[in-house]
């Protein structure tokens, strides 16, 4: 399937997504860690559908609105990945949740007795669709803003933006 790429200009910087014809596959901080992981390096640039309802999206959520709607998501990984990522989506918005509690969830629903924090967080930094599925809402287990691929201050600043409505 072809992949199609669309810019998008946030408060916080440039954007990147991209998407097929049914869904978002990707959406990157310009110059993020593992920025374009997904990407075949043959993708065509076009204005899709589903960039039109990231857009619309994305301008609620940085103007300080938590969207009552989700664009189409197909985000690729391994299982454990998308286990990871499923997880995530269910942090509802202007909260948080540690690697922890994220891993104990993993656990329960897998009928383990433990799962590893930091394999949690290896497939929280390959998250490929960042903001929607939010991972800049986790935490280190003393609250602290620890890991985040598109950079620890826009961490701060999307978690300010969901408390208060406002990006500092």
């Amino acid at each position: 399937m072809t992949q199609y790429l669309w810019k998008y200009q946030s408060p916080l910087g440039g954007i990147t997504l991209s998407g097929d014809e049914e869904a978002l596959t990707g959406l990157w901080f310009d110059g993020q860690k593992y920025f374009g992981q997904n990407l075949s390096g043959k993708e065509d640039w076009m204005f899709l559908p589903v960039f039109e309802q990231t857009k619309k999206w994305l301008d609620l959520y940085f103007g300080g609105v938590n969207p009552d709607f989700m664009p189409p998501l197909r985000p690729t990984g391994s299982r454990f990945r998308l286990d990871v990522w499923e997880l995530l989506k269910g942090i509802p918005y202007g909260e948080t949740r540690t690697y922890g509690q994220i891993a104990d969830a993993l656990a329960r629903q897998r009928g383990l007795p433990h799962m590893s924090a930091q394999a949690v967080g290896g497939a929280v930094g390959h998250n490929p669709v960042s903001i929607i599925i939010p991972c800049h809402r986790l935490l280190g287990s003393n609250g602290s803003l620890t890991g985040y691929a598109g950079g620890i201050d826009k961490k701060a600043r999307l978690l300010a933006l969901e408390r208060s409505g406002r990006l500092y």
